[in-house]
């Protein structure tokens, strides 16, 4: 026994020293970009450096003061973020539903076509793409990037591999015979179910949506709409092409709502996790 339990502990050792490596390897270069916003451009040219500079103030001021409308994008893109993660896990979790509970005609051949979209590139549609919203006049428009987002291709396979698991037909039905209409059963029964897979999708949707510049760089045109991300990069321009700590202090900030909200929802995956390990 006291041999199985030293063994046991060697190797929970090591999966926590594997697990700590992993951690250091995420954190670091996110610290090594704050850092940075806190340097000149003297001390960034010198190399890496785990000491923060003394310089975020003047590198916020070089920020603000060359019209880079930091609060303008942040609204921008947290409308067009929390929308698209709304609609986006909403009614991708509703298709998972439908796909996982109803038995019609097509239902695999539909299935088979989910798939078969994830697997496509998604810039290999992208000119009809741009094509279908010039001729409908959107060009210049939030919808061409939040309408699209309905019903995801990997948000419906994650959510329903994730319904095959924990969902129980008997409860559907148990629904239906007190009188449950489907919308009901689906929004007061279904959605408190799957909300730590819901919790995981909408972490990565946001984060997508978020840090997406090619389609909003493409479709938007007036600076007033421009994203966050697209301000960003218009900080490689000539005015602050040699500015590089107001360009590491602008991607710092970019990045802030996206650790405040994972850490808004990872609660919800834990707490799911917590329930479901408890069966009676």
């Amino acid at each position: 026994m006291k041999s199985y339990n030293n063994a046991l502990n060697i190797k929970r050792f090591f999966v926590y020293a594997f697990m700590i490596f992993l951690a250091i390897l995420a954190i670091i270069p996110i610290y090594l970009l704050l850092v940075n916003a806190t340097r000149n451009n003297a001390q960034i040219n010198e190399g890496i450096s785990l000491i923060p500079g003394g310089n975020t103030m003047f590198n916020w001021r070089t920020l603000t003061s060359r019209n880079f409308q930091i609060q303008q994008g942040f609204t921008n893109s947290f409308f067009i973020a929390v929308t698209t993660t709304i609609v986006s896990v909403y009614f991708s979790a509703m298709t998972a539903y439908g796909l996982h509970i109803y038995r019609f005609k097509g239902r695999n051949y539909l299935w088979g076509l989910i798939l078969f979209v994830m697997m496509l590139p998604p810039s290999l549609g992208f000119i009809g793409f741009y094509q279908f919203v010039a001729k409908l006049r959107l060009l210049d428009n939030y919808i061409p990037l939040i309408i699209p987002t309905i019903a995801a291709a990997g948000t419906v396979l994650f959510l329903r591999q994730y319904l095959s698991s924990v969902l129980s037909l008997d409860l559907i039905d148990a629904a239906r015979i007190d009188g449950a209409g489907e919308f009901r059963t689906f929004n007061t029964i279904i959605f408190p179910i799957i909300t730590p897979a819901l919790a995981a999708q909408s972490i990565f949707t946001f984060v997508g949506s978020w840090n997406n510049f090619f389609t909003p760089f493409v479709l938007i045109s007036s600076v007033k709409k421009y994203t966050l991300p697209m301000l960003v990069q218009m900080l490689r321009g000539d005015i602050y092409r040699t500015e590089y700590g107001a360009i590491y202090l602008g991607i710092s900030v970019s990045i802030v709502p996206i650790l405040i909200f994972y850490f808004f929802m990872s609660r919800f995956i834990i707490s799911g996790i917590t329930m479901g390990g408890v069966k009676e």
